[in-house]
């Protein structure tokens, strides 16, 4: 079967920029909380996603913004199974599971998505071991600290580099289990200074020599907001597109947004340019 992420490349970089479509069926998430807790408004908006040009829909059933809370793994598997058993039947594009509790994946591959993304970055071995043994794609992220307090006073000696060894320990870790299929994910807002994701983004070049596609999500992200007026969540597009644009132009082959229509425009420009 041919892989969810096989794709032509440039030096690494995907030569057409992926969408995965955020679909938090939360009542807390930053951006969107409630909007999409009810079952039936989550499967609309992923069709919607799918219509406006998303690759990927990313189901998440935990809130991981600044200051959250975790959910139970029953409360996390109420929330999103459904979804996903609907989605699979309802949808072509692969479906991948936004959890970081090896028992939330492996029911999660059973309903039917093809993709784990793990906030910790296979930090648990656990989540390795499931991974592994289904052989699934996962996109590692780096996350410094916790959600809950994650952004209470993030200190780095060279922010890049540290992310950087960080993926190189789990690269490892993760062939070590099977798992060959991986996305990058430097976490941007994951534990991380206004001026640490300015960082990132700049010098996002850096990390496609790992040799594995870069996602980032900056949608609507706290330091866009700062940047611009300190506006609410809701009104960061601009700031957001202005981001996703400058992470494809230093390497970004997969980016995370919540509004997928603006972000596929933006980033045909961006492709053409890149592919030029």
């Amino acid at each position: 079967m041919q892989s969810v992420l096989s794709a032509s490349s440039r030096n690494g970089v995907l030569e057409r920029s992926k969408i995965v479509g955020i679909l938090n069926v939360t009542p807390d998430s930053f951006s969107d909380g409630g909007k999409f807790f009810d079952r039936e408004a989550a499967v609309l908006r992923a069709k919607e996603m799918v219509t406006e040009g998303a690759d990927m829909i990313d189901v998440g059933g935990e809130s991981s913004r600044p200051g959250s809370e975790p959910v139970s793994e029953e409360e996390e598997l109420r929330r999103v199974i459904p979804v996903i058993e609907r989605l699979v039947k309802e949808i072509q594009i692969p479906i991948s599971i936004d959890t970081y509790k090896p028992g939330v994946a492996k029911r999660a591959l059973q309903a039917g998505a093809k993709i784990i993304n793990d906030i910790t970055g296979l930090t648990n071995p656990e989540m390795r071991k499931v991974v592994g043994e289904a052989k699934a794609p996962v996109i590692l992220m780096h996350m410094q600290g916790k959600p809950k307090t994650m952004q209470e006073n993030p200190v780095y000696s060279d922010v890049v580099s540290d992310i950087k060894e960080f993926f190189k320990t789990q690269i490892d870790l993760a062939k070590e289990s099977g798992i060959t299929e991986i996305i990058l994910d430097p976490g941007i807002g994951f534990g991380k200074t206004l001026e640490h994701n300015l960082t990132i983004l700049k010098h996002l070049s850096e990390f496609t020599d790992l040799g594995f596609p870069i996602l980032v999500g900056p949608s609507r992200k706290a330091f866009i907001g700062t940047l611009t007026g300190n506006l609410p969540a809701l009104e960061r597009l601009e700031g957001t597109l202005s981001a996703l644009v400058i992470a494809r132009m230093n390497g970004a082959s997969y980016v995370r947004v919540h509004d997928v229509k603006e972000a596929r425009r933006a980033l045909q420009i961006a492709d053409a340019i890149v592919s030029a």
